[in-house]
């Protein structure tokens, strides 16, 4: 068997590197970063909120389950469960 004008093939290629060259490019351009800015009244709320307070109000739950006088109110986790879990069923 004789295969003749195998020089048809190598035609092909360029074309295909050009398409494969331009799907790169799109590809670049689709990649962008997102960028996220904090406002200067987010900041001042941040910082309005003292770690201070937080770590008062932590030491202070150690302390009572140390000393076994931590109890847990079951009625305030209902309330704050209820309205996720209505939400949930509605949705």
């Amino acid at each position: 068997m004789k295969i003749n004008e195998t020089n048809r093939i190598g035609a092909i290629n360029p074309y295909q590197r050009n398409i494969e060259t331009g799907r790169q490019e799109e590809l670049k351009k689709s990649r962008r970063k997102d960028e996220v800015s904090i406002s200067p009244e987010a900041m001042e709320m941040l910082n309005r909120s003292s770690d201070a307070d937080r770590v008062k109000k932590i030491q202070e739950l150690k302390q009572q389950v140390a000393s076994g006088t931590y109890r847990v109110d079951a009625d305030k986790i209902a309330d704050k469960l209820l309205p996720y879990f209505k939400q949930s069923s509605e949705s």
